[in-house]
């Protein structure tokens, strides 16, 4: 649950939160970034899989066969995805030092295989795509109370208006996951926006724009755990 029981006011739990909120505002730029440039050229949508299960049934009523292959391929790869997720990390609480660099980088290249594909303006792109974003979206789970999705907003939406209408019924709420959902949402926004322009100017090119990015974060983070680690010896 996003709220807790009245209560003595606690301090933010500023260790670790700081590299959360980065964190899960980069992912979720990144997957505001990768939905619209994939929405703005196929459009379809591949970091939430609500609109596509009611696409599917569209499809199902009006006998749409070929829009509903593709569109399940949507879903399964975001299935797909969440699945290498829960395998690689292994446990859906957020904690430093679990393989998230692992996922990282094979969201990377499932999206750089979504970029080649695209260019080329094969299909086979979108349910690549939405495999890179169920791998991303099962690797942030939950994070002291908070059940971090970072590939859609609805959740996000729905916990900010719970957080804030507990607090005008005088519940305690602490004031920095408030904060920490509103930057995520407006992360999404934001690499929406980019996400925009980068297809005007660049064309589904753009799309390696995103994957570049996982590419390095997933190096650097890989890096920097085997450099803590030298550490602790």
């Amino acid at each position: 649950m996003p709220y807790e029981l009245p209560s003595a006011e606690k301090p933010a739990p500023r260790s670790g939160l700081a590299w959360v909120a980065c964190g899960g505002s980069l992912l979720a730029g990144t997957a505001g970034y990768v939905n619209v440039v994939m929405l703005g050229f196929f459009a379809v949508p591949v970091s939430h899989m609500t609109g596509a299960v009611s696409r599917m049934s569209i499809d199902m009523g009006t006998a749409e066969g070929l829009d509903f292959l593709l569109i399940s391929s949507i879903l399964a790869g975001f299935v797909i995805g969440a699945i290498a997720s829960g395998v690689i990390i292994g446990n859906a609480t957020l904690k430093p030092g679990r393989r998230y660099g692992v996922a990282l980088l094979l969201e990377g290249m499932l999206l750089a295989l979504a970029t080649v594909f695209a260019i080329q303006e094969m299909i086979v792109a979108i349910p690549l795509a939405a495999t890179a974003l169920g791998l991303q979206n099962a690797m942030a789970s939950s994070y002291r109370g908070l059940v971090l999705r970072t590939t859609h907003v609805t959740g996000i939406v729905t916990d900010i208006g719970v957080l804030i209408g507990h607090r005008l019924r005088g519940r305690y709420v602490k004031t920095w996951k408030v904060s920490l959902l509103i930057a995520i949402l407006i992360a999404f926004f934001v690499g929406g926006v980019l996400g925009m322009l980068a297809l005007k100017w660049l064309g589904l090119a753009a799309l390696g724009i995103a994957a570049s990015g996982c590419l390095v974060a997933g190096s650097f983070y890989l890096l920097a755990q085997r450099l803590r680690g030298q550490q602790a010896k």
